[in-house]
């Protein structure tokens, strides 16, 4: 069974929300909490440790109904069902998406539950100091190489649970750039450090590079031999891995139906159950399981991804608002950021839609964004009084986790002013110079969290990888190929073949034959 397949355009709901988005483009909506003093109630969810205000958008009652028409008309509902039920909604590669059943603890695939057992095993013998090295000595470091969803789900979970870690340090590498690999090698002790290779196919160019040169480096102190106790590997590649010197027991498997931005819930998070525990590593995966039956089973008006997507689609499509931001008031994550604009825009940066015909209307959203408080002192000037609509969420937390409820208090104070200020503005208020003039009437969503732990932190991220399936659903596209990536990667290798061969000409496009050609020089 195929998607639905319905230009959005075309239904009668897209129609209606057109004809009301004319009634509310240049509507000053900052008096309705006075006007509506139960809006605040109106317009908020509560779920779990999860507090949702969506009160300060632009949106009425009204508006609200014909968004949720229009998720109908798309049979977004029969959508969510089947991608939960493991049909092939990734048509173009024939796959079906199933990162939901790496956390399905109701009923687990026993390939799994058998994946998760490994890297239990596998973690606490490292956390326990009982796997050693080849001297005999302790795992100290553990070091993912890797790139995209093979890198960044790991490195932002581990950045954001860092208050949970163990003694085990971290590291990534990613960056083709070999200066940063030199930089993560420096510190390092080959004796005490663990390699975990993270590529599905085990031929990812950056990735492959990168491991040779730690292997090479790793040589120089050890034997051929001595690799199987110090990398591993997660890949479908079994082969590939075993002529790299990795042991067929430390190859932990990855799942054709698992896309890499949405992989760390499986044996790519293998880093994370080193740094934080297994423990914690399955609470992150419960508390994603709990946001998966929450978007599968609430009705849209109480379903918190589902509103997010609709909200976002309202301000893309209709107020032309092309980007929206992110700002988590919690330093531990700053990487959430760098890993939505892959989930994201990876996914939904698609201009054909499911029909194969070419899109006339607005699909991926740009997301940017950065932690607050450091984002006010930054870009926040653009948010108050710049020329652009830009949609933001508000990501923060009632308790902090060291305890320190002085600075917390003026974190969280920050918070819930900023929101206020963007919807306010200064209307109402007499203001004499027009440089100190706020428009106002700036939306924002402010989720508002109990406490980072692993549990809300799985939740948080499945509350996103369900709003860009939701907007993917009405905008008729497929979130889940990523065929943008592939062209570079061609154009890259008939480049790197004229730099190897130190002849230009090689190339096509004459462009890129003159900066070959100083490049080339300045190797000379």
């Amino acid at each position: 069974m195929s998607l639905p397949k319905i230009n959005p355009t075309k239904t009668e709901a897209w129609k209606a929300l057109e004809a009301h988005f004319q009634e509310m483009k240049g509507l000053q909506m900052q008096d309705v909490f006075s006007k509506n003093p139960s809006r605040a109630d109106r317009f908020k969810i509560e779920w779990q440790d999860f507090y949702l205000d969506c009160s300060k958008n632009r949106i009425t009652d009204e508006t609200l109904s014909l968004l949720i028409n229009l998720a109908e008309e798309v049979k977004l509902k029969e959508a969510i069902n089947q991608q939960f039920s493991g049909e092939k909604i990734n048509e173009t590669e024939n796959r079906a998406v199933l990162h939901t059943a790496l956390r399905n603890f109701e009923n687990m695939k026993l390939e799994v539950a058998a994946t998760l057992q490994k890297m239990k095993h596998f973690s606490e013998e490292i956390i326990n100091g009982s796997h050693k090295g080849f001297t005999g000595k302790a795992v100290t470091d553990v070091v993912n190489i890797g790139i995209g969803g093979s890198h960044l789900g790991s490195e932002m979970v581990t950045e954001a649970l860092q208050f949970y870690r163990n003694n085990l340090r971290t590291h990534f590498i990613a960056n083709i750039d070999g200066d940063d690999v030199a930089e993560k090698l420096k510190n390092l002790n080959p004796e005490t450090t663990l390699f975990i290779i993270v590529s599905k196919s085990f031929t990812t160019q950056e990735t492959i590079a990168n491991a040779s040169v730690v292997r090479d480096w790793f040589l120089k102190n050890a034997s051929e031999a001595d690799i199987e106790k110090h990398f591993v590997a997660v890949s479908a590649n079994v082969k590939g891995a075993k002529d790299f010197g990795i042991s067929e027991e430390n190859i932990f498997p990855m799942q054709d139906w698992v896309g890499g931005r949405f992989s760390l819930w499986s044996s790519v998070g293998l880093s994370i159950c080193c740094a934080i525990g297994f423990k914690n590593f399955e609470a992150l995966l419960k508390g994603a399981f709990e946001m998966d039956n929450h978007f599968k089973k609430e009705d849209f008006d109480k379903n918190i991804p589902v509103l997010l997507a609709l909200f976002s689609v309202w301000y893309n499509n209709f107020f032309k608002a092309e980007s929206e931001a992110v700002v988590a008031y919690s330093q531990y994550l700053q990487k959430l950021v760098p890993y939505l604009q892959q989930a994201v825009m990876e996914s939904n940066g698609k201009s054909v839609d499911r029909n194969g015909k070419k899109i006339n209307y607005q699909t991926g959203t740009i997301v940017w964004g950065n932690v607050g408080s450091n984002s006010q002192h930054a870009f926040f000037q653009l948010l108050h009084q710049g020329t652009k609509l830009i949609p933001t969420d508000f990501i923060g937390f009632s308790e902090p986790l060291h305890g320190n409820s002085y600075n917390h208090n003026i974190l969280m104070a920050n918070f819930f002013a900023q929101t206020e200020a963007l919807w306010e503005g200064t209307f109402a208020k007499k203001v004499e110079n027009p440089f100190k003039n706020f428009e106002g009437n700036k939306p924002t969503n402010s989720i508002l969290i109990k406490k980072l732990t692993p549990k809300n932190l799985g939740s948080l991220i499945a509350l996103y990888e369900h709003k860009l399936f939701v907007q993917g659903i009405i905008w008729n596209i497929f979130s889940y190929d990523q065929w943008g990536v592939e062209l570079g990667k061609t154009v890259a290798n008939d480049t790197l073949n004229a730099i190897e061969e130190n002849n230009p000409s090689l190339v096509k496009n004459s462009s890129t034959e003159k900066l070959l050609t100083q490049f080339l020089k300045k190797l000379q």
